[in-house]
Formats: C-alpha cells, sequence, structure tokens
C-alpha cells in the first residue's frame, strides 16, 4: 500500500524533480517507509510506499526492469502474486525480489497490460512506463479499491493517489465543479469520473488509459455483471461453495509481512472475516469503535454495536480493542477528515477514521467486511421499491427516487446559488443516475429477479466504489492498509452467477406485501430482513447464532440524535455564522431552514447536515487555505 503520483508531458519539455518531490511530500502519509522518484523522457514518476510485502530495500518503487526499459509505481496488493510469479518463473522470467511490484514488471513484459489487468486478483492503481514505446499506462482495479486522480493542464497530465499532490503544483489552483457538487448534493456520491476539483478526474474502475505523444485511449477490461443467474444452481451447493470460496478468499488474503488485524462490527460480515483468519492467525488483533450513548434517543440506541463485538471476540479469543467516540469527537476529526476524504462522497465517515487510527497504533493491515452486502443482497428494504416495476423506465424512476439521498430537484433549486444554481437548471440527474447502466451487457427489466440484479449491479458501481473510496482515503491517512475479502475476484465471480431466491430468503414475502404498508425504512427492514441468505448458511456454525439472527446494521454515529443534542452548538456555529465559506454556491438562508426543522423534530436531515458540514470545511480548506495542523 503506497502512494503515487507523477507526469507525463506530451511537449517532451523537462521534467523537474522539485516538482516530483513536491508531489510525493503531499503523500507522506500513505508511505512512511521509503520514497523514490524517476524521470525518463517524457515521463515522471514519484512513490511513497508503506512496506507490506518484501520488506527490503530492493522492493522500493519506483521498480525497473534491469535494462530500464520498463519502469513502475504501484499501490495496492495482489494477492494471486505468487501464482503469477510461478507462471512467469516457468517462461523463463528471473525475479530479483520476494514482491508483487515485480510481477506486475514481467506480467505487462509477458502478456500486455490488459491482459495482466484481467489476471490480477487484487487491489490495485499503477502507472507503468514504457520506454521502447514512450507510452505510460495509468491502471486501476477491477473493483475501484484504489484510487489514481487525473489533471490535465495544457500539453502535460499529470496523476496522483490523491489530489493533494496536485495542490503542491504551483500552476495548480482549486476551484469548484457546479457538476460535481450539483451531483454530492443529489446522491452523496460521484456517479461521472468528475470530481469537486474542478479539472480533476478519477479514472474509472477496471480501466487501462494509454498516454502517448499522440494522444490518450482507454480501455475498460472488466464489469460486473449479475445477468447471467445459474438457476440450476442449488442452495446446497450454493452454501457449500459460497463457504469455500468465503474462507479461500480471507487465507489469501492474509498475505503480508507485518501484522494483520480485522475490524470488528459485531455483525455476520465482519465476524465472518475474523472466522476465518483466526484458523491462520490464533492470536488475531480486531478493532471495534462504539458510542457514548448516554444523549441518545430512538433507534440510534443500538447503533453501539461493542457488546455484539465482544461477544466474537471472545468465541474466537482474539486481542480485541474498542474506540469510545463521543458526540464531541467530531469537532477535532471534521477537518481532518475533509482534508483526507478531499472528494466528497457518501455518508457520515468520521468514525472509520477513528477506527482506522485505533488500528494502526497496532497493525499496518486491517481486514474490512466492505462488499458483502452488495453482492449477497444485504439491503432488501431498498429492492421492496423496485420489485414491482413494469419495464425500465419504471424501475429507473423507482430507484432514482429511492437514491436522492440528500436533497430533491425542487429542494435542489431553492438550495444552489451562483455558478452551481444555473448547473441545477442545466443538468438532468436522472440521465445522470441512468447512465450509471449504460454500459453495462445485456441487462433485463422484466420480473422481480431482474429489478434486483440490476439493483445490485448499480450499488457495486457506485455506492460501493464510494465506500472504497473513503476507506482507502481514511485508512491511508494513518497509515494503514485495508483488505477486502468480500472482493476476491473468484468470490465476486461466484456471487454474480447466485439466483436471487439465494441471496433472499423473504422474496416470495416480498411480493405479497401491500406497498403502502412498508413506507417507512425501519417497519421495511423489520418485514425484509432476509438478506444474505445464502451467506448466512454458510457462515453457520463457524459464528455464535446471536450473531447470525442480528438485524442488518451499519456503521454510523448517532447523529441525528447528537445534532439536536450536544452537537447543535457545533452545527450552529460552523453554518449559521455571517463568514459562510460556502455562500457563493449555498443558500445560507436555505441551510439555516433546513438546520432548524431538524432541531424541532419536524425531519431527520442528519445525512444532509453532514453534508453541509464537510462542504463548508471543504471551502475553508481548499479554497480559503485553511488546512488543519
Amino acid at each position: 500500500m503506497c502512494g503515487i503520483a507523477g507526469e507525463f508531458r506530451r511537449d517532451g519539455a523537462r521534467h523537474e524533480a522539485d516538482r516530483l518531490n513536491a508531489m510525493g511530500a503531499a503523500l507522506a502519509h500513505r508511505g512512511p517507509d521509503a520514497e523514490g522518484s524517476f524521470i525518463e523522457g517524457r515521463c515522471g514518476l514519484v512513490h511513497r510506499r508503506l512496506a507490506v510485502i518484501d520488506l527490503s530495500s530492493a522492493a522500493n518503487q519506483p521498480m525497473l526492469t534491469p535494462d530500464r526499459r520498463t519502469a513502475i509505481v504501484f499501490n495496492g496488493e495482489i494477492y494471486n502474486f505468487r501464482e503469477l510469479r510461478a507462471e512467469l518463473e516457468q517462461d523463463g522470467f528471473a525475479f530479483r525480489t520476494r514482491s508483487d511490484t515485480e510481477v506486475l514488471l514481467w506480467g505487462y513484459r509477458r502478456w500486455g497490460i490488459c491482459e495482466l489487468a484481467k489476471r490480477l486478483n487484487g487491489m490495485a492503481a499503477f502507472a507503468l512506463w514504457d520506454a521502447d514505446e514512450q507510452r505510460l499506462f495509468l491502471v486501476r482495479d477491477r473493483y475501484g479499491i484504489k484510487p489514481l486522480y487525473i489533471w490535465r493542464h495544457g500539453k502535460a497530465l499529470a496523476f496522483s493517489s490523491e489530489i493533494k499532490a496536485f495542490l503542491a503544483l504551483p500552476d495548480f489552483r482549486a476551484a469548484v465543479d457546479p457538476s460535481a457538487l450539483h451531483e454530492y448534493f443529489t446522491f452523496q456520491n460521484q456517479f461521472r469520473n468528475h470530481t469537486l476539483f474542478a479539472g480533476v478526474e478519477m479514472l474509472p474502475p477496471a480501466t487501462v488509459l494509454k498516454i502517448d505523444a499522440d494522444g490518450e485511449s482507454s480501455t475498460r477490461y472488466w464489469d460486473f455483471d449479475f445477468s447471467r443467474r445459474d438457476e440450476t444452481i442449488s442452495r446446497e451447493e450454493a452454501v457449500e461453495e459460497t463457504r469455500r470460496l468465503m474462507l479461500r478468499a480471507i487465507e489469501r488474503q492474509l498475505v503480508s509481512d507485518v501484522p494483520v488485524g480485522a475490524y470488528l462490527s459485531g455483525g455476520m460480515d465482519s465476524g465472518s472475516l475474523v472466522a476465518g483468519a483466526v484458523r491462520h492467525i490464533p492470536r488475531l488483533t480486531t478493532f471495534t469503535a462504539g458510542f457514548e450513548m448516554s444523549a441518545v434517543e430512538g433507534i440510534e440506541r443500538t447503533f453501539d454495536e461493542r457488546r455484539d463485538a465482544e461477544l466474537i471476540a471472545y468465541q474466537f479469543k482474539t486481542e480485541h480493542y474498542e474506540q469510545v467516540i463521543n458526540s464531541g469527537d467530531i469537532r477535532w476529526a471534521m477537518p481532518r477528515v475533509v482534508w483526507h476524504m478531499e472528494d466528497l462522497r457518501i455518508g457520515m465517515s468520521y468514525p472509520n477514521y477513528y477506527v482506522a487510527r485505533l488500528a494502526s497504533k497496532f497493525v499496518t493491515v486491517c481486514l474490512s467486511g466492505a462488499g458483502g452486502d452488495e453482492l449477497f443482497g444485504g439491503y432488501p428494504w431498498r429492492y421492496y421499491r423496485v420489485f414491482r416495476s413494469l419495464d425500465r423506465q419504471a424501475y429507473l424512476h423507482a430507484y432514482y427516487d429511492f437514491w436522492q439521498r440528500l436533497t430533491s430537484e425542487a429542494e435542489r433549486r431553492r438550495l444552489f446559488r451562483g455558478a452551481a444554481g444555473k448547473r441545477v437548471a442545466e443538468e438532468d440527474n436522472f440521465a445522470v443516475f441512468s447512465d450509471v447502466f449504460s454500459g453495462a451487457s445485456d441487462l433485463r427489466y422484466e420480473t422481480p429477479e431482474d429489478h434486483i440484479a440490476n439493483s445490485l449491479y448499480f450499488e457495486c458501481k457506485t455506492f460501493l466504489h464510494g465506500l472504497f473510496v473513503v476507506g482507502d482515503k481514511l485508512a491511508m491517512a494513518n497509515g494503514l492498509e485495508e483488505r477486502f475479502p468480500f472482493m476476491d475476484n473468484d468470490l465476486v465471480d461466484f456471487a454474480q452467477r447466485l439466483p436471487i431466491q439465494l441471496k433472499l430468503a423473504d422474496l416470495d414475502n416480498m411480493l405479497t406485501i401491500d406497498e403502502d404498508e412498508v413506507r417507512k425504512k425501519v417497519l421495511a427492514q423489520s418485514r425484509f430482513d432476509g438478506g444474505k441468505s445464502v451467506l448466512r448458511q454458510a457462515m453457520a456454525g463457524l459464528l455464535p447464532e446471536e450473531v447470525m439472527r442480528r438485524p442488518k446494521q451499519g456503521f454510523s454515529a448517532p447523529d441525528e440524535s447528537w445534532y439536536r443534542g450536544e452537537n447543535a452548538a457545533y452545527v450552529r456555529d460552523l453554518l449559521m455564522g455571517d463568514e459562510l465559506a460556502c455562500a457563493d454556491y449555498l443558500n445560507p438562508d436555505e441551510i439555516h431552514r433546513i438546520i432548524e426543522e431538524h432541531m424541532e423534530r419536524k425531519v431527520n436531515h442528519r445525512l444532509l447536515i453532514w453534508s453541509f458540514m464537510c462542504f463548508e470545511w471543504w471551502c475553508r480548506i481548499f479554497l480559503q487555505g485553511q488546512r488543519p495542523v
């Protein structure tokens, strides 16, 4: 796990070492163990290393082949690198290190860039320079676990693991992209490749970008596909194979020359990872974040998962550590979280920052359960909104209504001002939403199973990708590598083939429920809690029965209560003062109205208030220069 950056100069202008070094210094938190740079012709590369596999200096980067014809900077881990290495050795390639990075170098020589990318089982973002062809390749993994940003300026292209490397360049100016801002305050995410920073794009997942003196071209080498379901798979076969692939994925992702631990929420996904990991690491270290609950009301009183996590930790005899987050902890964390997230996405993530900070004190690598819900159908209360759809348009409109997480079109017309307000009138976010499906192959809109499969595709492409981007930033802010066994290629491929009936135990019940009875999320969750059915059966016997019966619980602080109580003063101080940094883009009167509506218990606006606070800090940090110490 590392930080990478660099530039390609199409005009052939000489690279400045100081410029590359400034980009590398901005990524120092991602790689405290080593640093290096490489300049040749049009290409400049820089690397900051967090040593995980082959800790020797021979594995430092940039790494070059002995003939200096190929160079690479790489961020990530390739879990099947030993199998690929053995294949390359049989073909006559000689290795000088035990690293997965060197496998990428020789793999490119043997198979070419796209075939190499298809063979990788892991998480990766890398830049590879071919001196013979005078060509630079930028590559991102199947699922978009590792981020890679691009900034084009004049006849040059800069790239980096984080946008802050561009901030270190004297010719880069941070400015708001109104289109991305509009998209964020609709979906609390970005569905397109742009970012909140005008001119900065993210390389899409599963993409190879080729750059040379003649221009650029991109190739998508993989995509999610839930349309080719194998209806002949029996439940018994599905349970057995899911368990086998899950345990193998966990074992595969334990490869490391540094300590490995695991997040432990108390739910089935993280518990399954711990159950599998302790077979190979008897004294596994686990980490949980909980919340101080004395001033918390209603459903949020269930948000503290420490008791359930302790039950699993006790069963598997892990070395267990807990972080208790208090309401006041948001004040210290907010500017740091926004500084590291940069491009705002997905949910209230400061608890993730705190638990990663805790884990980094004990381990360098931490297993995470992200991906299980999106692959195995963990959100049944979302799917009930679309299962009665009659055709493509009905389906898209039903799901679009749900995924406007923050504001409706009418609310956005009141909220935005200036250039952002003009963009509201110009853009159709329903078209943005629909375009997510445009690249998929063979989607059908005929049966409830089709609609749910399409929803799984959408959520893997958008929501899960957002979780990965935020998770990478907040873990690497603390020098911690996160790994995701659910995203093992073999497990993903098998999960996509499973019939929907094996994922949702209550599918038949969904078809008989009157939709008028399931308007509220809490009621819907109580009615439809049969998600991940085959995964639950596969993990039965490994986890306590109490954990297996536990309803789905997201990792979220009780901010609805805290914003009305102990953090009310902080919310008002930040967003209702006279000097609002985001006032050029958002209407202060509308922000005030929404806050007061929440305080008066009329509407739960916790996601929207979080997003207001994030964007206010974004403007202070990136536009006004108020960077956290």
